[in-house]
């Protein structure tokens, strides 16, 4: 299964432990897909709420392209509607209210239908000791490949 990743949510992976993920779809006009295949997206601060039984993604940035129609310009920061199933949506809505977890979009990728999907996870915040870890591990697993690298050379 091959997946043409068009955006991802990194500040998502540090700042938050990932409980679950899913598979949603997007609601999304012609243009904006078009833009979607000229990788003109940003979800780095969006986030992913349930109203009224249906689940939206908020704050997803999908830009303009020059090419298609002015008069016809959606809203780059509007609402989106996600497309879950009901078993889905209440199970997350579960999580959601009961243990205090948030949900977030972590990358926005076409799948090999070549159909716009986004990539979500039930998420737990994390605390500041927690993020220092994150580097910490990072900084050193840095330095090992590097380290790696220069032995190989010589």
């Amino acid at each position: 299964m091959m997946k043409q990743i068009i955006a991802t949510n990194r500040k998502a992976i540090f700042d938050y432990f990932i409980i679950t993920t899913l598979e949603a779809g997007i609601v999304l006009c012609g243009a904006e897909v078009k833009a979607a295949r000229a990788r003109k997206v940003n979800i780095k601060d969006s986030f992913i709420r349930i109203m009224k039984n249906e689940i939206f993604l908020f704050n997803a940035h999908i830009g303009h392209l020059n090419t298609t129609n002015a008069y016809f310009k959606p809203d780059e920061k509007a609402p989106r509607k996600l497309l879950l199933h009901r078993k889905e949506i209440d199970k997350l809505f579960g999580m959601v209210t009961q243990k205090g977890y948030t949900i977030v979009p972590l990358n926005l990728y076409f799948n090999s239908r070549n159909i716009l999907k986004a990539e979500i996870a039930v998420v737990q915040g994390k605390k500041l000791y927690d993020k220092r870890e994150s580097l910490k591990k990072k900084t050193i697993e840095r330095e090992i490949q590097s380290e790696l690298k220069n032995r190989n050379i010589r």
